[in-house]
């Protein structure tokens, strides 16, 4: 019998940006929540924003100090006993990461929601042996969404 799922409150929004209409497609709000379901180790409020370039440097920017859009930022509030984060997703550079890797949008969109999702719960990868364990989590969860392991060498 397969362990239940911790709780999730999902908000799924997109820019107003009609560039991303084939990231609605690849982003279905079930796949979404199956995606953050299986990296949450406990309940989580969750609001998962895609934005454009523009968007995604402005918050890069503000908030990290870095002026470029990134692929994902995770704004964690809160690690217990509900996860409360938000996690913004640049879709130009998703998109073009994904191209880059010849992934499908889909699956880099779910390593990285996976990714986010343990940013929100205090993972880190700030050092070699913190990213090693990341990593391997990473590869765990997604090989459970049928998922290829993003950080095998291609």
């Amino acid at each position: 019998m397969r362990a239940a799922r911790p709780a999730l409150q999902l908000s799924l929004q997109f820019a107003r940006d009609p560039a991303l209409r084939a990231h609605r497609d690849a982003l279905p709000r079930a796949r979404v929540a199956q995606c953050l379901r299986a990296a949450l180790e406990r309940p989580a409020e969750l609001v998962v924003r895609i934005v454009g370039a523009e968007e995604g440097r402005a918050l890069n920017a503000d908030f990290r100090g870095r002026d470029y859009a990134t692929n994902v930022l995770t704004f964690d509030y809160a690690h217990e006993p509900v996860v409360q984060a938000d996690l913004v997703l640049c879709a130009p550079v998703v998109e073009r990461e994904a191209a880059e890797l010849g992934l499908a949008l889909a699956d880099h969109y779910a390593h990285l929601l996976v990714h986010g999702a343990l940013h929100a719960q205090g993972w880190d990868h700030e050092d070699d042996a913190e990213a090693a364990r990341m990593e391997a989590r990473e590869t765990v969860v997604l090989a459970g969404l049928g998922v290829a392991d993003p950080y095998a060498p291609r």
